[in-house]
């Protein structure tokens, strides 16, 4: 019963933050503070998800070849102004080649 407590109240959770961002007024979120804020978030958002994808497994870091592998291919695909799609797709072929060639 507790999980369902917890499910329910994550729902309620980000429904009234998406309200809350509807709701607020023209004034606040023209602040060039808060604008600098939100174009940053994502980018801090997905390095920190890319890290934890990277070098986590379970409740440890390791530091896992293929995956590093892919991750340096991306980066090289991202200084070559790639498009994104092709960026994901040359990490997954270079993660997969290096897991089948270990």
């Amino acid at each position: 019963m507790n999980l369902w407590i917890a499910v329910i109240a994550t729902c309620v959770g980000c429904y009234a933050l998406k309200i809350a961002g509807l709701a607020a007024p023209r004034r606040l979120l023209d602040h060039p503070g808060v604008r600098r804020f939100a174009a940053l978030v994502p980018i801090a958002l997905l390095s920190a998800l890319i890290v934890v994808q990277t070098f986590g497994q379970g409740q440890s870091l390791t530091l896992d070849g293929p995956r590093l592998a892919g991750l340096g291919a991306a980066v090289a695909a991202l200084l070559l102004r790639a498009p994104f799609l092709v960026v994901l797709l040359v990490a997954a072929a270079v993660t997969a080649a290096v897991r089948l060639l270990v």
